[in-house]
């Protein structure tokens, strides 16, 4: 079973992507991330998530940094509780889990495991790459024992899901994706175009998900319920969006990725406009060398299978 350090700033879907991790990879540990939701929130929703799961060897959790590497200025950034909900749970408000996080830093965490297991130690990047790029300038020797990275995060020539131009986790930290996408470590990329045409539920796929009645079923229909309303108000999608799990579905089975193309990727972090707008240069106008796969079409009916078969199984 491969090992994976999963970093995520937890809430919504990023809950449902770390049953999947739990379920097809030995998870080594949880670093969080600030992102979608108030940061100690994020902390106590992995927790809860883990528990939730109740894995056979603990999970740790470290807490990371919760603010972007520039911060826009402010020390802080563009939280999301419309899209999960004021808990990130879409409103559940779960009781607190009896787990408790770690005392070291997420960064310390990351490089340290990858130190001790090089080569072995796969990283699910599922939020902001704050933790991962400052894991990779203060110790930029682990590049070489990190054999690969996912990363949800991006768009391929598409709209954004925070502004027109951009998605959120490379919209938050733009020179965080930077630092990681130039890294030299091999890249898988997962972008929101790709949430949009295959990893969304409907009411259909809601009513599959409520007939397995088991505790991941329930649990994935709790955290969902705010998230649907906002897809049908704001982005006109008809059921719910899970580009964290698709891309960690895709992590432990890449036959659910039908199409993918290595391709020059970079973001813009200074744009008055387009603040962590993607460049994919699909057409290589810029003339540089290719440095990340990026997925461009997804098996929907696996990846569909892929949830259902985490979901029944806790």
């Amino acid at each position: 079973m491969r090992k994976v350090i999963i970093d995520t700033d937890t809430a919504g879907d990023d809950t449902i992507a770390l049953l999947t991790a739990l379920h097809y990879f030995k998870v080594e540990g949880v670093t969080i991330t600030g992102g979608n939701v108030d940061f100690d929130q994020e902390v106590e929703n992995a927790l809860y998530t883990i528990q939730v799961a109740n894995p056979r060897e603990p999970v740790p959790v470290y807490k990371g940094f919760e603010v972007p590497l520039l911060a826009n200025g402010t020390g802080r950034h563009q939280t999301v509780e419309d899209v999960h909900g004021s808990d990130g749970m879409g409103d559940s408000f779960f009781e607190k889990a009896k787990q408790r996080p770690e005392e070291g830093h997420a960064v310390d965490f990351i490089i340290e495991k990858v130190k001790a297991n090089p080569g072995e130690i796969h990283l699910l990047a599922i939020a902001p790459l704050t933790n991962i790029a400052m894991a990779i300038k203060k110790d930029p020797s682990i590049v070489k024992d990190i054999p690969h990275i996912y990363i949800m995060g991006g768009t391929n020539n598409s709209l954004g899901n925070i502004t027109a131009a951009a998605e959120y986790n490379f919209w938050v930290d733009p020179e965080a994706a930077r630092i990681v996408l130039h890294s030299g470590v091999p890249i898988t990329l997962v972008g929101w175009d790709m949430c949009t045409k295959f990893s969304i539920m409907d009411d259909g796929d809601h009513e599959d998900i409520e007939r397995l009645a088991s505790k991941g079923s329930e649990f994935f229909i709790q955290i969902n319920k705010v998230v649907k309303q906002f897809n049908k108000k704001v982005h006109r999608l008809n059921g719910t969006t899970h580009p964290d799990t698709l891309l960690v579905a895709i992590a432990a089975n890449e036959d659910v990725m039908t199409k993918a193309t290595k391709y020059y990727v970079d973001v813009e972090t200074k744009g008055e406009l387009t603040r962590g707008y993607s460049l994919v240069d699909m057409n290589n106008r810029s003339g540089k060398e290719p440095n990340v796969i990026v997925c461009e079409e997804v098996n929907r009916d696996m990846f569909k299978d892929q949830l259902l078969d985490v979901l029944k199984s806790f």
